[in-house]
């Protein structure tokens, strides 16, 4: 896709005027950095950062038993949450792939607003419409919200200096009004760290960002992009489709089964994918930690006694570990047990690395 035609978020200027460094991502020109990936991710580790996030999908499934609709569709058992609390969930084909993963925000009985991936936001809608019973509507709100994350431990101070609520419980939120804006606010994140999401309208972007920005200096901290969301995220082990998640890619062989409510009696693939835990996965997701100084990255191939187990899915140089860390699906029978060393077949060397079970460092989202 050609740059003149991408996507851009409604605060494109903002990021100009901070000096971002751009890249498309999900057919967005997306900020990647501004002071550098190293530093923007160890400010949201240590003190706090902000995230435009504002690629993200947003649909709203509404009508009478819209949620029941939901829950008959996606994997998470919807019916364990209440209204004012969101929920990680799936997605699937029939075979146990993964069209997307979502967060799910159950507003009401007749009310789910749903947060897919930037470029699977309208394979969600497509195939939610194409399903859903008479009175229930599916709407593609992609551009009508601003998705902006504030993450890091100093986050609940920033949001409360910018005058937002911040005492929420993990994954639970918020509609409230600021300055005249509706703006929802969200305990939630995809870093590991104690975070929000907020989402104004399209048209408030710029003076929420604002700020937020400006709280989040006065707590010592930076704009992040892409990059350090990235870094961040593999610490954590967390998925990102495409990579850990795909239509070929099933949740039980991402290690995300916690996300299927086996016990519910339907939602797209429950039969493949009940098939698959019962006869176990084809590959299953272990993490490497480097031995050797090197590089790790997607696409390469992961050894034992010379022989390939399977490939990296995502990988990186973990600034907190100081080292490079790996993602990757391998074939079950052939995993080295945690604690074991494994190679990594990058750039026309092998690298020593230690198999792991993520996360890489200590999540701290419900702290």
């Amino acid at each position: 896709m050609a740059v003149s035609e991408l996507w851009h978020g409604p605060i494109q200027q903002v990021h100009v005027d901070l000096g971002a460094a751009f890249a498309p991502f999900g057919g967005w020109e997306m900020p990647v950095s501004y002071a550098g990936t190293v530093a923007e991710h160890n400010a949201v580790r240590g003190r706090v950062g902000i995230f435009d996030v504002s690629h993200l999908g947003k649909a709203l499934v509404a009508g009478p038993g819209a949620a029941a609709f939901v829950n008959r569709v996606l994997t998470a058992d919807l019916d364990r949450i209440g209204p004012g609390t969101a929920q990680y969930t799936l997605c699937c084909n029939d075979s146990g792939g993964v069209i997307d993963d979502l967060i799910a925000y159950r507003v009401a009985g007749d009310e789910v607003f749903l947060v897919p991936n930037a470029a699977n936001n309208q394979a969600v809608v497509a195939a939610l419409t194409a399903q859903a019973p008479s009175g229930v509507t599916v709407t593609d709100q992609h551009r009508d919200f601003a998705v902006f994350a504030v993450q890091g431990p100093e986050s609940a101070r920033v949001l409360a200096a910018a005058g937002f609520p911040a005492e929420l419980p993990y994954l639970g939120f918020v509609d409230t009004v600021w300055q005249g804006r509706p703006v929802r606010v969200c305990r939630t994140g995809y870093t590991g760290e104690h975070g929000y999401e907020l989402l104004p309208r399209w048209s408030d972007a710029e003076p929420v960002f604002a700020a937020l920005l400006d709280a989040v200096r006065a707590a010592g901290g930076e704009p992040a992009g892409l990059g350090a969301r990235d870094t961040l995220r593999t610490e954590m082990g967390y998925p990102l489709h495409g990579h850990e998640l795909a239509p070929d890619i099933s949740p039980l062989q991402a290690r995300c089964g916690w996300a299927v409510g086996w016990a519910k009696p339907q939602f797209w693939g429950r039969d493949a994918l009940l098939a698959e835990k019962a006869a176990g996965p084809a590959r299953t997701l272990i993490g490497l930690r480097a031995v050797d100084r090197g590089v790790l990255r997607s696409a390469q191939a992961v050894l034992v006694d010379g022989a390939p187990i399977g490939q990296t899915t995502s990988g990186t140089f973990s600034p907190s570990l100081q080292v490079g860390i790996a993602l990757a699906l391998v074939d079950p029978d052939a995993a080295p047990e945690f604690g074991a060393e494994a190679e990594v077949q990058a750039r026309g060397r092998r690298l020593r690395c230690v198999v792991v079970k993520p996360p890489f460092v200590q999540v701290k989202t419900r702290q």
